[in-house]
């Protein structure tokens, strides 16, 4: 970072306390085992660390918990619906405004509102819920990262971009009427957390411009790309978080967001489109299955918690903290050569477990063994992103059809873990790092059809 450097010590002070679960590892053995070898079936109470997922799990603000008892409950045009439509229009500025549970109820009603079976829906890379949405709805998801994504040690800042070129031979091999709509994610989840430059953007909205093709941002951590672009993108330094997240939002014709993430609560989300026939097509299915079109899913209460968390994470000085303390954690496993995704993207360090376990191949799942090993030795709970989120058989040979990086994500949450916490996760990956050699593969005990990360059941191999 060359700019907005972070200060010495956390920009918030602690006002409330929660105790932290400590166990041995005996205990956590046993655990694990009933577990099935899969952390998401762990309770909160048997994880000492829990950096599963930075999703809905941030600490809320003093002016967050006090906007709770403004809360509007009122069935239609609550007053709470007001202030968080007004402060998605703020930061988006689109007009037409949708707030939902969480991201993938936005995915489910953007997607069923605007594909048809066969679709190609190309992405810098889907997410998982992102991914299962759409082929859900018949859709075929294409990932179209950068060409430096998946190179660990290139020094890149901006890894999350979409291919451009790769993007324009797709629209010239299929034509536009084939592709209804193209996503970008910022940050780039599944390259890492690694951003998406302005420059980027612009190119890929003006291919698709040329093609007729609508662009919409899956923009959960938006404000960290817009302070990655503040940081090291030319032309970009002296500019404020919020008018880098409105020419960001000004390229996409909508935007999906999981506000569980950069609006610092605890639930929500929302879809904000250009488009009013797109908006009439959501609000009609939405009161089927989400609720009516001004709550959406959500209580007064969480919709006035994202309005001052939308405005919230646009601060510098907490987006400084917030990605220095991921950089400095990179900092020290790197150090240690602990082999990892390499530069740190805004809200998780990512361990290449490829690298990590090279005597353990792909079909043999060498991020969950790490993952196991984490929590084993340290209480800490992470998420495999390699082959049990994304690999599949081919059906005709059997043969795994690998993704391009075996990782383990440790996502922070916002406001929680102190520096401490995170060089006690520091000595833990570079204690079983000392140990890999000793580690095994896994296979599956139990495999669901569909996101099997969540409920997958494994044995050690």
């Amino acid at each position: 970072m060359n700019h907005k450097q972070p200060l010495p010590f956390p920009p918030f002070k602690t006002k409330t306390i929660e105790k932290i679960p400590i166990s041995t590892r005996s205990q956590r053995e046993e655990w694990l085992k009933k577990a099935g070898y899969n952390l998401f079936q762990l309770l909160a109470k048997q994880v000492t660390i829990d950096l599963l997922t930075d999703s809905g799990t941030s600490a809320m603000s003093d002016n967050q918990w006090a906007a709770l008892m403004k809360g509007d409950e009122s069935y239609a045009g609550a007053d709470s619906f007001l202030r968080f439509r007004d402060a998605v229009q703020r930061v988006t500025g689109m007009p037409y405004i949708v707030p939902t549970h969480q991201g993938r109820s936005a995915e489910n009603l953007f997607f069923s509102s605007i594909i048809k079976p066969g679709d190609l829906i190309p992405n810098n890379t889907h997410f998982d819920t992102t991914e299962a949405n759409l082929r859900h709805k018949g859709g075929i998801p294409i990932n179209l990262p950068s060409p430096f994504a998946y190179r660990s040690e290139m020094e890149d800042p901006f890894k999350g971009n979409i291919d451009l070129k790769a993007l324009e031979q797709l629209i010239a091999e299929h034509g536009s009427k084939k592709i209804p709509v193209c996503m970008i994610t910022i940050t780039n989840n599944s390259a890492g957390g690694a951003p998406v430059s302005m420059e980027n953007l612009k190119a890929a909205k003006s291919i698709l411009s040329k093609a007729g093709i609508s662009l919409y941002l899956d923009c959960a951590r938006f404000a960290e790309n817009a302070f990655f672009i503040q940081q090291n993108e030319p032309g970009y330094t002296d500019q404020s978080i919020e008018q880098i997240a409105s020419e960001m939002f000004s390229y996409a014709d909508g935007a999906l967001m999981s506000a569980k993430k950069d609006a610092l609560v605890n639930i929500g989300g929302f879809v904000a489109t250009h488009n009013e026939n797109v908006f009439q097509k959501i609000r009609e299915l939405m009161v089927v299955i989400e609720g009516f079109p001004t709550y959406g899913g959500l209580a007064g209460r969480d919709m006035d918690a994202i309005a001052v968390g939308l405005i919230e994470v646009l601060d510098e000085t907490y987006l400084a903290h917030r990605i220095g303390q991921i950089h400095r954690l990179a900092g020290t496993l790197r150090n240690a050569g602990v082999p990892i995704l390499w530069p740190p993207g805004g809200h998780a360090v990512y361990l290449d477990a490829g690298r990590f376990l090279p005597h353990i191949p792909g079909y043999k799942f060498p991020g969950q063994a790490l993952s196991c090993k984490l929590y084993m030795e340290g209480g800490i709970r992470s998420v495999e992103i390699g082959s049990v989120m994304f690999a599949c058989k081919d059906p005709k040979t059997g043969e795994w059809n690998l993704p391009q990086m075996e990782m383990v994500r440790l996502a922070i949450p916002r406001r929680v873990y102190h520096d401490a916490h995170l060089d006690y996760v520091a000595d833990t990956c570079i204690k079983v790092f000392s140990m890999r050699d000793s580690v095994r593969g896994m296979r599956f005990t139990y495999e669901p059809p569909r996101l099997r990360h969540f409920l997958a059941q494994f044995d050690w191999d």
